[in-house]
């Protein structure tokens, strides 16, 4: 199982037993999704690995980083159910190719529009979790006319918006000389990327959840900020759980992630609402 933090494989089990906890064990796991014929198309020069399962509304799940569509199988199995989901491996990842320049997450972003333009398909719903957050993020300021709804799960918008002992870890995994060339390019971007500005955020319309666990990997003031800076936002976080909630309890986690996208939209006004529900509950009283 990977990090918290997505991190590869092979470099946690070199690192886990000097500098971090065993994760826990989780407590449900779906099956994985039936087999479904992988296919392959070129851009940027880099050759991109997706799949396509079940029917309706298109919804593009985004993993993590050292990941792949893999380590969304709960999610896939939840989702195929009632949309058209679209899962790719990011480049220099999982069964996706290598790429000869250095990788950033806005390059991995514009690959996931570049595969959506591939399908003709858009707007669509974007579901990422950990770096999968920080590029459904980037692909609603990137390609707004291709996001219907977006759910961030744990994003950062800089490295220091990890909690300091993450940045630790990370920094011990990268100490490791025998970390396989692929491991220690995708690891490494952590440390300096991505470089999102929080003003950015405002510029996004469309209707966003951004998630957290209440253990998370990402410091909870930076989840707060970038959800104070979406002008169309709603928050939830995740109690008793850690960054690995989607598969550590992927029925709680896709249960939030639905209810987000099925029910309309509605911005909340803070004080407006409150009066109103206020009054409300006064007249009740008063019978």
């Amino acid at each position: 199982m990977r990090h918290p933090i997505l991190l590869p494989l092979t470099a946690v089990l070199a690192c886990l037993a000097a500098c971090a906890p065993a994760p826990q064990p989780a407590t449900k796991t779906a099956a994985p999704p039936a087999a479904v014929a992988g296919q392959k198309f070129q851009h940027d020069g880099v050759d991109l690995y997706y799949e396509v399962h079940g029917s309706g509304e298109p919804l593009l799940l985004i993993h993590g980083n050292g990941g792949s569509g893999r380590d969304i199988a709960a999610q896939i199995a939840h989702f195929r159910k009632t949309y058209q989901v679209i899962v790719m491996d990011s480049r220099d990842h999982g069964r996706s190719g290598d790429s000869a320049s250095k990788i950033t997450y806005e390059k991995m972003t514009d690959d996931q529009a570049a595969l959506l333009d591939h399908l003709k398909l858009g707007p669509v719903h974007v579901v990422g979790w950990s770096d999968g957050g920080i590029e459904a993020l980037l692909l609603a300021l990137r390609h707004p006319a291709k996001v219907k709804k977006l759910v961030s799960m744990a994003a950062n918008l800089t490295p220091q918006g990890l909690r300091p002992d993450s940045l630790d870890f990370i920094r011990d995994i990268l100490k490791d000389s025998k970390l396989p060339a692929r491991d220690r390019k995708v690891t490494e971007m952590m440390l300096t990327e991505p470089q999102i500005k929080l003003t950015e955020l405002e510029k996004i319309t469309a209707p966003a959840l951004i998630l957290a666990s209440d253990h998370d990997m990402i410091a909870d003031e930076h989840t707060l900020a970038i959800f104070h800076h979406l002008p169309n936002a709603q928050l939830q976080i995740f109690s008793n759980a850690t960054h690995m909630i989607p598969f550590d309890d992927p029925d709680r986690f896709n249960s939030a992630v639905s209810t987000f996208l099925e029910k309309p939209f509605r911005k909340v006004d803070r004080l407006g609402d409150t009066m109103k529900s206020l009054e409300k509950l006064r007249a009740s009283s008063a019978k």
